[in-house]
């Protein structure tokens, strides 16, 4: 990695070989490729990412497969961003033997195959470093490699939550364990296996070795409840699931406003700034809840100050609440849906929301992804570019960068070894976004988004 520009971007010169599939790993390559790294999204001939079909692949642009499907969906495109493709067989000695004289010339490689996989091929950190000493391995599992008796183990995120702990603490009074929204651990592990990258590059660059980066998925989810764990270590308490109420504050719910599946969420820390909220909600309510001026007294008659606030709060527009009682010093919040984040204020502000623009053979225009959730002052970010099609740089990595000739070239497309268009796969079904909404299967559908979100 050679980076002397200071206005460049902070990972500019950094190559990232990107064997992975679905979210975790995919999308921190995709952050990877903001910061200027260049990232070589790898993928089987007859195995493309599952978000490039089935259900994960999410939407269409205009609800329409096109002529390439396989490079239309919604997931991967905002996943794999900025992004270079590359289609190996890595089921052949041959197409592993590609994948190895790439690795020489990287600096780093990511994987989220079971433990036994990169091993069986030779490619497990002890063989790729004799490869490349300075290489950088980062392996994402359920469970972590080892002995431990859960390594072999393959995972997702759904079971993953369970397993850590999360699901025990997430639900309602008297409820079952419940998951805390769609691959919640997925993304934790995106996250973290960013900062260890960071450590390990930092480490490299003081003594010219790489490491090998080896996650496991659930024991991301552990490091968000360590308070619970503590709590129960030192007093012997075990949490009872009470949805969205706090055993430190009071009130403490999500509350309906006006309109079709509307909310506000409010979270009152003190008696005075609970005084604050009664003289807000005046009317009749202000002799009701004032009987309740200690956090004791709240935690006890919750439900009933629930309803009350519910009265209040059932006609009002959530953003107005919201306002009210920020001014005021009350921590509030609208409960918003993915038709919100494209519309809120405070997202434009930030530019949070960035559009990217496709080349005209791509047939999809321009569309808004989710950027970064920071800023650096040195380094303004932008996503470089829109997702690769399948299999769309081999001929620049394989021939240009390995020096393969023609004829060989042309032999591997013949055998299969490398593809441009995915084998024995069928497009997600497309569903008409009315519909949907009809049946509850979506919450809401702008059939004008592209107008009024300027794309």
């Amino acid at each position: 990695m050679t980076n002397k520009n200071l206005n460049s971007k902070p990972l500019e010169g950094l190559r990232v070989l990107d064997s992975t599939y679905v979210f975790a790993l995919p999308y921190a390559g995709g952050h990877l490729a903001d910061l200027g790294a260049e990232v070589i999204k790898i993928e089987g001939p007859s195995r493309p990412d599952v978000t490039r079909t089935g259900g994960y692949a999410g939407v269409f642009p205009e609800n329409d497969h096109g002529e390439d499907w396989w490079n239309r969906p919604s997931t991967f495109n905002l996943i794999n961003r900025g992004k270079n493709s590359v289609t190996l067989n890595m089921a052949e000695e041959e197409g592993r033997e590609l994948f190895r004289e790439l690795v020489k010339i990287s600096d780093v490689v990511m994987e989220n195959f079971t433990p036994r996989v990169m091993k069986g091929w030779g490619l497990d950190y002890p063989n790729l470093k004799k490869l490349n000493p300075n290489i950088i391995m980062i392996s994402n599992t359920g469970y972590g490699h080892g002995d431990g008796p859960y390594s072999s183990y393959p995972s997702q995120a759904t079971t993953a939550e369970l397993s850590h702990g999360m699901a025990n603490l997430t639900g309602y009074e008297n409820g079952p364990p419940s998951k805390s929204g769609a691959s919640f651990v997925d993304f934790l592990a995106t996250w973290t296996a960013i900062f260890a990258l960071g450590g390990a590059l930092k480490y490299r660059n003081q003594t010219g070795k790489g490491q090998w980066i080896d996650i496991g998925m659930y024991q991301t989810g552990v490091m968000f409840i360590s308070e619970y764990l503590l709590d129960s270590q030192l007093n012997g308490h075990e949490p009872e699931r009470i949805g969205n109420k706090s055993p430190y504050r009071a009130p403490q719910n999500c509350y309906p406003t006006k309109g079709s599946d509307q909310w506000i969420a409010i979270s009152v820390d003190s008696d005075e700034e609970w005084q604050t909220l009664c003289n807000i909600i005046g009317s009749d309510s202000t002799s009701e809840l004032s009987k309740f001026p200690h956090l004791s007294d709240r935690i006890k008659n919750h439900d009933v100050i629930d309803q009350h606030i519910t009265n209040w709060t059932s006609d009002k527009d959530k953003y107005d609440v919201m306002h009210l009682l920020q001014d005021n010093g009350i921590a509030a919040g609208p409960v918003i849906n993915s038709k919100d984040i494209h519309y809120d204020e405070h997202y434009k502000a930030r530019n949070f929301l960035e559009k990217v623009d496709y080349p005209e053979d791509r047939k999809m225009g321009t569309r808004l992804f989710l950027g970064r959730p920071y800023k650096l002052s040195k380094h303004p970010l932008h996503i470089t570019k829109p997702a690769p099609k399948f299999g769309d740089h081999n001929e620049y990595y394989l021939k240009t960068i390995l020096g393969i000739d023609d004829e060989t070239y042309d032999s591997l497309y013949e055998r299969g070894l490398i593809a441009d268009v995915p084998g024995d796969r069928e497009p997600s079904p497309t569903f008409d976004p009315a519909k949907r909404v009809e049946s509850k299967n979506l919450a809401d559908w702008d059939p004008d988004y592209k107008h009024n979100l300027g794309i």
